[in-house]
C-alpha cells in the first residue's frame, strides 16, 4: 500500500475513493487503515485457512518420500491465502496486493487476492418461517431506512432482498448508511433487527432461528398442505375420516385429494372456503398471517365453509393440522353435523408429532451478493475480459476468503456466497458506502500468463507468508472444497 505523506504527519490513505488524511496515531474511516509512525498501515490481519485432513492409515510423509523429508515429524498442513486483511487494487489499475504462486499436485498455481470495494452488492435472506412476514414488494427497514424489499416466497421459507447500489447510494445519506450497515453485519454473522413495511418485526442472524414479533421460530413447514396429504394419507387411513391441513398457499382436503381416492376413502362432505383449484387443493382459505399454516387464523373452523348433509354423517372423525404441525385440533361431527372438540387418538397424535419431525429446522440464511468488476478484474490482468471468460469456462476458480462461490450466468462475474462458509469478521466497509468483501481467483500459472496476467507481480506462497507475521490462521471449513483441487473434486486426504 502506497501513501503520500503529507505535512504534520498526515498520510493519505489511498484503499478507496474516500482518500482519508490520516493524523499519526489514528485510523481511517473504515477502521481497516492507521496511520503508525507516518506509514499506512493494515489493522487487520491477513488470514489463510490451512486444510487439516483426516487420516486414512496412510504413512506419513517422510516415510513415504524419504528424500523429500525436510526433517519435520509431522508436515506442515496446505496452506491458502485468503483476500481477508489483503488490501485492496484501488485506484484500480495497479496489480492485486498478492499474487501467491504456488504448487498443488504437481501443478503450477497462481491465485490472485485481494479486497473488493462492492457498491453493487446486496444480500439475499431466506427466512425459514411458516408466518407470514409481510406482502411482497413490501419496503424492509433497518433502523428506521428502507434497506431492501420483501421478494417472492420459496418452499416454506419467506424470502428478502436487501442492498444494491440504489438503497447504497441512490437514496438518502442516512439511507445509505442504514443499509451498509445492515449488510455488514448480517454478512459478519451478527444478529440484525428487521421491520417489514405494514408486517412482522424480525431479527435475522445467519444460520441462527429468526426471531419473528419477539417468538423464536423452530420448524420450517413440511410441505404445502396438498404435499403434507400426499406424504402422510396412508398414516391417517382408518384413524381419520377427513384430513385438512391449512395452509396459505394450498390447503388439502383428504377425502377429496387424489391421495384419498387412491385410498378408496369415502368423500368427507366438509367444504372448506377459498378457491377450488384441483380435487382436494384450495388456494386463499384464509389471509396471509401468522397464525395456523401461515394463516390469520387462530380457530381452524373458521375455514370451514359448509357441511354437506347428504354425505357427511354423525360421528365423523375429522383431524386438522398445520404444516409445520405446531396447530392440530380433533373434532367429531354430532347428530346435528356440528363439530364437537375431542381429545386427539393416540395414532393421529403421532402423525401429528411425524409431521414436526420431518420439519427441518428454522435457519436464516444469508447470501452475499456482488459483481466482481473492472477494478477486480483490472487487479488480475490489463485486459480484464479474459479474466471473465475464464471464469465463465471454469478454467479459473473464484473464492471468496476461501469458500466456494456460485458465479451466476450471463455476462461479467456476479457471485453469491454463503456467508457462515467464511472465516469470522471477513467483511468490512467503506464509508462511500459500500462493502468490502475479499475474493481470489484462483488458476493454473500457463494460463494466468495466457491471460497477459502480472506475472513479474507473483510471489512464492512461504514469501507472502513471510512478509506479513501478523497473519491469523484459521481452519478451513470442513464443507468446503480446497481451493487448489480442480472444480467438483472432493477434499483431500492426508
Amino acid at each position: 500500500m502506497s501513501a503520500e505523506t503529507l505535512p504534520e504527519g498526515i498520510v493519505r490513505c489511498d484503499a478507496c475513493p474516500v482518500l482519508c488524511r490520516i493524523r499519526e496515531g489514528k485510523s481511517g474511516a473504515c477502521d481497516r487503515y492507521a496511520n503508525v509512525a507516518g506509514d499506512l498501515v493494515r489493522l487487520d490481519p491477513l488470514v489463510v485457512t490451512e486444510q487439516v485432513a483426516e487420516r486414512d492409515g496412510t504413512v506419513v510423509p517422510f516415510l513415504e518420500s524419504a528424500p523429500d523429508w525436510d526433517g519435520r515429524i509431522v508436515a506442515e498442513p496446505p496452506v491458502f491465502v485468503t483476500g481477508i486483511g489483503s488490501g485492496t487494487t484501488y485506484p484500480d489499475y495497479k496489480p492485486a496486493p498478492f499474487i501467491v504462486g504456488a504448487e498443488w499436485d504437481g501443478v503450477d498455481t497462481v491465485t490472485v487476492v485481494t479486497e473488493g470495494i462492492f457498491s453493487y452488492c446486496g444480500v439475499k435472506v431466506k427466512i425459514d418461517t411458516d408466518r407470514h412476514l409481510g406482502p411482497e414488494q413490501a419496503q424492509v427497514l433497518a433502523d428506521g431506512e428502507p434497506v431492501g424489499h420483501v421478494t417472492t416466497a420459496e418452499y416454506g421459507s419467506q424470502m428478502l432482498s436487501l442492498g444494491g447500489v440504489r438503497h447504497l447510494t441512490g437514496g438518502s445519506k442516512k439511507e445509505g448508511t442504514a443499509t451498509c450497515a445492515a449488510m455488514l453485519a448480517l454478512c459478519n454473522g451478527e444478529a440484525v433487527e428487521l421491520q417489514i413495511d405494514g408486517g412482522s418485526r424480525v431479527t435475522v442472524q445467519a444460520g441462527k432461528p429468526p426471531i419473528v414479533d419477539g417468538e423464536q421460530e423452530a420448524r420450517m413447514r413440511v410441505g404445502c398442505g396438498s404435499a403434507t396429504i400426499g406424504i402422510f394419507a396412508p398414516q391417517w387411513l382408518g384413524h381419520a375420516d377427513e384430513v385438512i391441513v391449512v395452509d396459505d398457499h394450498i390447503t388439502g382436503v383428504l377425502s377429496e385429494h387424489q391421495a384419498g381416492k387412491f385410498l378408496d376413502m369415502k368423500p368427507g362432505g366438509i367444504r372448506v372456503r377459498g378457491r377450488k383449484s384441483t380435487p382436494g387443493r384450495y388456494f386463499q382459505v384464509a389471509e396471509p398471517g401468522s397464525g395456523w399454516g401461515g394463516t390469520d387464523v387462530t380457530d381452524p373452523l373458521d375455514i370451514i365453509d359448509r357441511v354437506d348433509p347428504k354425505t357427511a354423517w354423525p360421528g365423523e372423525r375429522v383431524l386438522m393440522v398445520s404444516t409445520t404441525g405446531e396447530d392440530s385440533a380433533y373434532f367429531e361431527l354430532d347428530d346435528g353435523l356440528n363439530f364437537v372438540a375431542k381429545p386427539m387418538p393416540k395414532p393421529l397424535e403421532a402423525v401429528v408429532d411425524r409431521i414436526g419431525e420431518n420439519c427441518e429446522p428454522a435457519l436464516c440464511t444469508v447470501l452475499f451478493m456482488g459483481g466482481a468488476g473492472g477494478s477486480l478484474r483490472a487487479g488480475v490482468t490489463e485486459n480484464p475480459v479474459r479474466l471473465t471468460r475464464s471464469v465463465q469456462s471454469t478454467i479459473t476458480r473464484v473464492t471468496c476468503g476461501g469458500a466456494p462461490v456460485y458465479v451466476w450466468p450471463g455476462g461479467g462475474i456476479t457471485l453469491m456466497v454463503d456467508v457462515t462458509r467464511l472465516p469470522r469478521g471477513a467483511f468490512g466497509y467503506v464509508p462511500t458506502p459500500a462493502l468490502v468483501a475479499p475474493i481470489e481467483f484462483t488458476l493454473p500459472r500457463w494460463a494466468y500468463e495466457e491471460l497477459g496476467g502480472y506475472t513479474d507481480a507473483i510471489r512464492p506462497l512461504a514469501e507472502v507468508l513471510e512478509s506479513r507475521p501478523d497473519l491469523r490462521r484459521e481452519r478451513q471449513a470442513p464443507d468446503n472444497p480446497w481451493p487448489y483441487l480442480p472444480q467438483g473434486s472432493a477434499s483431500p486426504r492426508a
